[in-house]
């Protein structure tokens, strides 16, 4: 079934075909979208090509000539440099522009797996290498209504621990004990433990200057004491602990007292506008039955920003692609980092996290949005005003 999806894909595009390679198992693409079992040994480099038209072809070494075993196609192996460069050429027999698992210059690390010297190789033979990034995102960013449903769970429990974490946050401050970054950090991952959450690392707690740094993250032996007139960031993700679940990925960010200072409500309201702006956009373009790009999100964000003179403070993309890994294989709301000219797809979900990191404070504040064919939406709460904690 996936090899029929792959050739309907492959037509669609005007491809002859999509060559897959991989050595030592570094192209983990290759291994999930052909469903190539986990404990095949890749020692030695091996080649599957599925034409858009007729039955796959496979190339192998001799000592691992049963790599390929779980695809269809024809089998050939080879054992010298020699014999392994004839046969790949008369694997490519008939093709004149094939995808590989490679961006022009880099412009997509994701899937820029194929090395420089196996293109080369290819290129020698007289044949077009195109980035497989499109066709990637078709088999690996798009969900099924279970994964949506899993995400939509997840999210209720995640906004459910966020809300708590600001709360635990004005507990301890009314009743004037200490509490600190890594104090709430770890309030929030034993709330995952307990709703059956899982993620890799995080999440962020970030106050005042630490909020500058985006990927800043406290520890036992880093950490800040938060205290009344601190600004506080909070930056959570996390999945159902069940197979194929996809992550939920928000920031929120809060003031403790009552009155919030000009400085910091005038940058809050630049960053909310600019992520109303950008979903805003997704929403009328999907609505409108008409295709948009990554980057043209990070555009309606950035421009927003730009325009009330913050450019140069917001200094990461729009957006990430949301999946079975927090930063997915889909496209990216990105012109900053890469020029993301992917079309955004149905059944497809990515952040919007615009965000102004001044020397002394940072806001950022992050949804995330689900596409589908005739509707664009939001999955979560979304903030609206500083949190007053």
């Amino acid at each position: 079934m996936v090899i029929e999806e792959i050739q309907e894909a492959l037509r669609e595009a005007t491809l002859d075909a999509w060559l897959f390679f991989d050595h030592h198992r570094r192209d983990p693409l290759a291994y999930r979208i052909l469903g190539i079992p986990n404990d095949v040994e890749a020692t030695r480099r091996w080649y599957y090509l599925v034409p858009a038209q007729g039955e796959p072809r496979k190339l192998v070494h001799r000592i691992e000539s049963s790599a390929l075993n779980s695809v269809p196609g024809q089998k050939q192996a080879y054992s010298s440099w020699s014999d392994q460069q004839e046969k790949l050429h008369a694997l490519l027999r008939g093709c004149s522009r094939i995808a590989m698992q490679y961006s022009p210059k880099c412009a997509i690390p994701y899937v820029s797996l194929v090395d420089a010297g196996t293109v080369e190789l290819v290129r020698g033979f007289g044949v077009e290498i195109v980035s497989a990034a499109d066709l990637i995102q078709r088999f690996e960013a798009r969900w099924n209504e279970e994964q949506l449903r899993m995400h939509l769970e997840a999210g209720r429990i995640v906004d459910r621990i966020r809300r708590e974490a600001f709360e635990f946050i004005g507990a301890r401050l009314k009743s004037m004990q200490p509490v600190t970054e890594f104090d709430v950090q770890q309030f929030i991952v034993d709330g995952f433990s307990r709703s059956t959450l899982m993620t890799t690392h995080g999440p962020i707690v970030a106050a005042n200057a630490n909020a500058s740094d985006p990927h800043y993250e406290p520890n036992r032996d880093k950490t800040a004491q938060i205290r009344p007139r601190d600004l506080v960031l909070i930056d959570l993700w996390a999945k159902l602990a069940e197979p194929n679940a996809v992550y939920y990925d928000v920031t929120w960010t809060g003031y403790c007292g009552e009155t919030v200072p000009d400085k910091i409500q005038n940058i809050f309201e630049i960053v909310k506008t600019a992520r109303k702006r950008a979903c805003s956009y997704v929403i009328d373009k999907v609505s409108g039955g008409v295709p948009f790009t990554g980057y043209e999100v990070d555009d309606a964000a950035r421009n927003c920003i730009e325009a009330q003179g913050f450019g140069a403070f917001f200094f990461h993309r729009t957006g990430h692609s949301i999946g079975t890994d927090v930063h997915g294989n889909g496209a990216n709301m990105d012109n900053l980092e890469s020029h993301d000219d992917r079309r955004v797809i149905p059944r497809t979900c990515f952040s919007i996290e615009p965000g102004i990191y001044l020397p002394e404070f940072g806001i950022r504040s992050e949804v995330n949005m689900y596409v589908d064919r005739e509707f664009a939406r939001v999955t979560g709460e979304e903030q609206e005003q500083l949190v007053r904690i």
